[in-house]
């Protein structure tokens, strides 16, 4: 039997890029045999087995065909006569089929070299269209390698406009497409994972709240950008300036989806987006089983990320309800990622990117105010209940007045 390293492994380390899982392919070889040599099987639907030192996945090499529509109906077949030239043909992308044997020796049958070379993602063969996922994929791809100058291959995105149209990527389970959703929001440049969904037309099947944000105006003053899209995407550019957190970024995706829902006679205002957007987001991490933290923190930065803007203008008593509302005493560092959020959609708009926003430090401050009040004293105090409550909001609100802007 012969063993190979494939797949990303072998790509990162031709780019020079960072990399930490290993996936290697058996060649020649039958369960019984892996068993022998202590490997333990791990793989239900085909044979995946872990190494007995390493306990790194090792599969014998397998062919795929589809056998009903989305990505689900497969049928496997993995035995001692699957070569590994045909392995390499199941995967979605040259660049992902190159392998490399136990001597160094570099298998390339697909020119995924020369494509890392001219930093192009081109899919291996038209079997590309039998799994919806890939789409996916290679936009995760294109937001990882942007900054190296990586494209999608015309040929490529035109199969991928084909699949969308032929109504492959409607069979996706929502676990899956958040996962690769996730994935993406990790990335140096998830705004391209977007923009490359929307390009094949994905975006509309599984996002259509972010998708009917493009080609909605703002109002000019404020957004020199004006179209909500191109906004939603420059806010999560700067998220990512601004933070590593999945979940920051999550947010400042979701933070407008209110905008697509205005009457077309009420634009470029937007009166009330912010609950409209709430209850949006809600509905979208209700439909893609997206986690609880996700959901929250971007529920409440669509709700409340314009009293983030105003914040030098609100009183303090509404400085106060809104930490409140905002549930920042019990989760300050919910609250914390809040504040970055909402500092990403100030700063997501041409000439305001690098510009002095006070608005985060005074809420900071404020919230450090409203967290001295006493409690025990005022429960020692005899205070209970709803008179207890109120007490401590009269404490906030003073100690919050006290602060300079």
């Amino acid at each position: 039997m012969n063993i190979y390293l494939v797949g990303g492994a072998v790509r990162d380390q031709l780019l020079d890029y960072p990399h930490n899982e290993k996936d290697w392919v058996v060649v020649g070889a039958t369960p019984d045999d892996m068993i022998a040599r202590g490997y333990q099987q791990v793989g239900k639907d085909f044979p995946v087995f872990l190494h007995p030192e390493t306990k790194e996945e090792y599969a014998l090499a397998r062919t795929e065909r589809k056998t009903a529509p989305g990505y689900k109906g497969f049928e496997v077949h993995a035995d001692v006569d699957v070569t590994l030239e045909d392995d390499l043909m199941r995967r979605d992308l040259t660049i992902n089929a190159i392998a490399r044997d136990e001597n160094g020796n570099i298998i390339d049958p697909f020119s995924g070299i020369q494509d890392i070379h001219d930093r192009i993602l081109r899919h291996v063969s038209p079997a590309f269209s039998e799994d919806p996922v890939r789409i996916l994929r290679v936009a995760r791809f294109a937001a990882r390698y942007l900054h190296l100058g990586f494209i999608v291959a015309d040929e490529t995105m035109q199969l991928m406009k084909d699949m969308v149209a032929a109504g492959e990527v409607d069979a996706l389970v929502p676990e899956r497409i958040w996962q690769e959703m996730e994935k993406a929001l990790g990335e140096r440049s998830p705004s391209r994972f977007i923009e490359v969904l929307r390009d094949c037309g994905a975006l509309a099947r599984i996002l259509p709240e972010l998708d009917c944000l493009f080609g909605v105006p703002q109002p000019e003053e404020h957004h020199p950008e004006i179209d909500t899209g191109i906004h939603t995407l420059m806010v999560l550019q700067q998220a990512c300036r601004l933070s590593d957190d999945k979940d920051v970024r999550f947010a400042a995706l979701m933070h407008d989806l209110g905008k697509g829902t205005t009457p077309r006679e009420e634009w470029p205002r937007h009166i009330e987006h912010e609950a409209r957007g709430a209850d949006i987001v809600l509905d979208v991490c209700k439909r893609l089983r997206i986690p609880n933290d996700y959901r929250d923190l971007a529920e409440r930065t669509a709700r409340f990320h314009l009293h983030y803007h105003r914040a030098l203008e609100l009183k303090p008593s509404t400085l106060v309800k809104t930490l409140e509302q905002l549930d920042a005493f019990r989760k300050p560092e919910r609250f914390e990622k809040f504040l970055i959020a909402s500092e990403a959609d100030a700063r997501g708009r041409p000439g305001y990117e690098n510009k002095l926003f006070k608005q985060g430090d005074y809420f900071r401050q404020a919230f450090k105010a409203a967290q001295s009040v006493d409690i025990k004293a005022l429960v020692e105090q005899g205070y209970t209940n709803a008179e207890l409550a109120e007490k401590i909001r009269q404490q906030r609100v003073k100690l919050v007045s006290a602060i300079s802007k």
